[in-house]
């Protein structure tokens, strides 16, 4: 991940054959309907200029769910909550999940409750049909404070409860420093494992971001089994560009150091995920459409 999506980060799914809109029953039900989409980061230059075009592209390869990276002043990507939820409808797209960054600031301990910002995010991931809102980032000042580390992993649970509300779940997406910074004996991934309800708050695990911090992807499946619901589906090799995350830049699926075929199924079969969200941040000098074209059909190659 380069630098320009870690500022952005800090201010700011598989084809069901013949699928309908899908219902808020299916988190009640054992058997999670399982899922394929895009997280729109991997296209942010062209979702930046014209948005609508874009999503028409996607469309177009056979995506039917994408992920966000994009909600500001209570809009995404520039439209209302109820203007891209119709932009969605309109190209026969969903977008199951999203990413918002929840900070600690976004409780009101003098009220004890979440700020009325934090509750109109919420509150516009339902608009626009979300079931998973997830927070990417987890602030420096906060990762190597126990105590600080314990009252927000407080707030991740009852965010859970707030969105539960709204028949969502909150998450949280992984980046590399969960695994780099150790909270007693433990790293700091383990210590948000350990101190969030899995009934309330589902893990967005990222294979690549892991990679190069000494997160191996297979391992934590095996660990943690049932813990994962979510997955962003990544390859990686060694950056040429410099600007790489831990000396790693993503490419196509299938093309780097990765057994991610092997990654997704054990996922599938004992991670507890049912949402695979492919995500290419770096190209290689391919086109973006072209890259996450042939990570669709990869996937469907891999039987997703």
């Amino acid at each position: 991940m380069d630098t320009s999506r870690r500022d952005f980060i800090k201010n700011t799914a598989m084809v069901v054959a013949g699928s309908a809109l899908l219902s808020n029953d299916i988190f009640a039900s054992p058997k999670k309907i399982v899922r394929v989409g895009v997280q729109l980061y991997s296209v942010r230059d062209a979702m930046h200029t014209d948005p609508k075009g874009s999503l028409k592209k996607l469309a177009d390869m056979g995506y039917i769910h994408v992920e966000h990276a994009n909600y500001i002043d209570r809009k995404f990507y520039g439209y209302t909550p109820k203007e891209f939820k119709k932009l969605l409808n309109d190209l026969a797209l969903q977008m199951p999940s999203g990413h918002t960054v929840m900070t600690a600031h976004d409780w009101d301990t003098s009220k004890n409750d979440f700020t009325d910002k934090w509750k109109y995010t919420i509150e516009d991931a339902a608009e626009v049909g979300q079931r998973y809102v997830i927070s990417p980032w987890l602030d420096e000042s906060l990762r190597k404070d126990q105590d600080g580390l314990k009252r927000f992993m407080d707030q991740f649970n009852k965010c859970g409860e707030l969105c539960k509300k709204s028949g969502m779940k909150f998450g949280y997406h992984n980046h590399n420093f969960e695994f780099s910074t150790k909270v007693g004996d433990s790293t700091l991934y383990d210590f948000i494992l350990k101190n969030t309800d899995p009934d309330l708050v589902a893990q967005q695990m990222d294979i690549g971001n892991m990679l190069g911090a000494g997160g191996i992807a297979l391992d934590l499946l095996k660990k943690y089994p049932g813990r994962f619901e979510l997955m962003h589906v990544k390859d990686e090799i060694k950056s040429t560009t410099g600007q790489g995350m831990d000396g790693y830049d993503s490419t196509v699926l299938g093309t780097g150091v990765m057994p991610v075929k092997e990654i997704v199924k054990e996922a599938k079969k004992s991670g507890g995920t049912s949402q695979f969200i492919i995500e290419q941040e770096s190209y290689q000098g391919k086109d973006p459409f072209d890259c996450v074209k042939i990570d669709l059909q990869t996937m469907k190659k891999w039987g997703f």
